[in-house]
């Protein structure tokens, strides 16, 4: 893989980007019939078949395709790959004829299996419509794929649930405010564990579950931690090598949860995350690690914003009263060139109304609970993205997201299932760290072979 010139902003300047420019006001919607896409395409005569990345987002991408065919009359199709799957659904239907005229790739190391079939966007509107270009994965001059929406996660919270936990006589720290390091997180966690009963929880944390559809949350994004304190530490922004220098910190953070749960640490690699859902919203959890994206599930479910809370993930490393939430991201959009111009000219149109148009701007917010990183952005009404604010403007520093400098989906693999058998006592934590630090070199270096 040549070495992508991907602009990676710093933490501080996603953080700033957001605040000045993602939460626009909305504007106008864009005119279909516009010049973009392949010069020789006519979009009216084109189709979109999009591949869509997200499964909880699935039955908003279905509606809003809808409404966009019913308002132009282009066929819009969506499909949306299973949990875990997505990059063995998308070689499954790049080989055939009819297929994905749009899919997303998670960065650098995702555009080095795909750059191939990615078209230049250089020159289409929704480049220029960009809030900063760091957004874009440009190599050799071209534009090859657009950041879609800017996310954050962290440590969602029962409010109501961690208030009676400040409120009640057994509790060390007396206010939600004054957890801001991982002692404390500790602290509270194992008060929670250890009087739940008394709170009527089954346990401090969702069950943090390791099948297909969870596993993610900590094999990705909970890993993102440790990566990014030695990337910030080492000054650099990618590597052939990690150094696991903060791999004691990750396996606090997993004791905590595992052994904080709603379940046994054994039936973890049963769970799934309908599972932690349905813990966090019937009460019975306090703490939900999870991100921006939950919101519309949490609130449709009966939560209210008055409930939600997110607080940073702290791992004991680090000025961690300083810490923000992780925010960046990870979802990239391509536009296949082997498709035909039509069908190019339809997708790039496409892709423009959803965000630049009321309705479009309206799903990605409201619908999806994306900040979408476009001059016509609307605000979010998502809670979650208002305490990123909140803390940012606190001068709290985001830990920014490495997801797309991790070696491969094997390596991925590779510290889920050590994280797995790790929980369920049946291997050592020395396992994880031998996938997490030797799995990094050898898969970094068969992608790079």
């Amino acid at each position: 893989m040549k070495k992508s010139t991907f602009k990676r902003v710093a933490a501080l300047a996603v953080a700033g980007v957001m605040t000045a420019t993602c939460f626009a006001g909305c504007g106008g919607t864009s005119s279909s019939g516009s010049s973009e896409g392949s010069a020789s395409g006519n979009a009216k005569n084109g189709k979109v078949y999009y591949l869509n990345f997200k499964p909880e987002q699935d039955q908003a991408w279905q509606d809003l395709a809808k409404a966009y065919t019913e308002e132009t009359g282009i066929e819009v199709t969506v499909k949306t790959a299973a949990e875990g799957t997505y990059e063995s659904t998308l070689t499954a239907e790049m080989d055939k004829d009819d297929a994905p005229t749009l899919f997303q790739v998670n960065g650098p190391v995702g555009l080095a299996n795909w750059k191939d079939y990615c078209a230049d966007l250089s020159g289409s509107d929704i480049y220029k419509q960009l809030t900063s270009t760091d957004y874009a994965l440009e190599e050799d001059g071209k534009v090859y794929g657009i950041a879609y929406v800017i996310e954050t996660y962290g440590l969602i919270y029962n409010k109501t649930l961690l208030q009676k936990y400040c409120d009640s006589d057994f509790a060390t720290v007396k206010s939600i405010d004054d957890i801001n390091s991982f002692d404390k997180l500790k602290t509270v966690a194992e008060e929670i564990q250890k009087n739940k009963d008394a709170l009527g929880v089954k346990g401090a944390f969702t069950s943090a579950g390791m099948d297909s559809s969870s596993d993610w949350r900590f094999k990705t994004h909970l890993a993102n931690l440790p990566i990014y304190f030695e990337y910030k530490d080492r000054n650099i922004t990618s590597t052939d090598a990690i150094e696991g220098k903060y791999l004691d910190n990750y396996k606090n953070i997993w004791d905590l949860y595992i052994n904080n749960s709603t379940c046994d640490p054994a039936d973890l690699a049963s769970k799934k995350g309908t599972d932690a859902e349905t813990e966090f919203t019937t009460g019975e959890a306090v703490f939900f690690q999870n991100g921006s994206w939950e919101y519309s599930i949490l609130t449709k479910a009966g939560m209210t914003d008055d409930q939600l809370g997110m607080m940073p993930i702290y791992i004991g490393v680090g000025d961690e009263a300083n810490q923000g939430l992780c925010t960046g991201s990870e979802n990239y959009w391509c536009v296949n060139k082997n498709a035909s111009a039509d069908d190019q000219a339809a997708t790039l149109e496409f892709i423009n109304w959803c965000v630049t148009s009321d309705k479009g701007t309206t799903a990605l917010a409201d619908d999806m609970g994306f900040v979408i990183p476009f001059k016509d952005a609307k605000e979010a009404t998502n809670v979650f993205v208002k305490i990123d604010n909140e803390l940012t403007a606190e001068g709290k520093t985001p830990v920014s997201w490495n997801f797309t400098t991790m070696p491969s989906e094997n390596w991925k693999n590779g510290v889920g299932t050590a994280l797995t058998q790790y929980a369920a006592g049946t291997g050592d934590w020395d396992a994880v760290v031998t996938a997490f630090v030797q799995g990094w070199k050898t898969e970094y270096a068969a992608n790079n072979s």
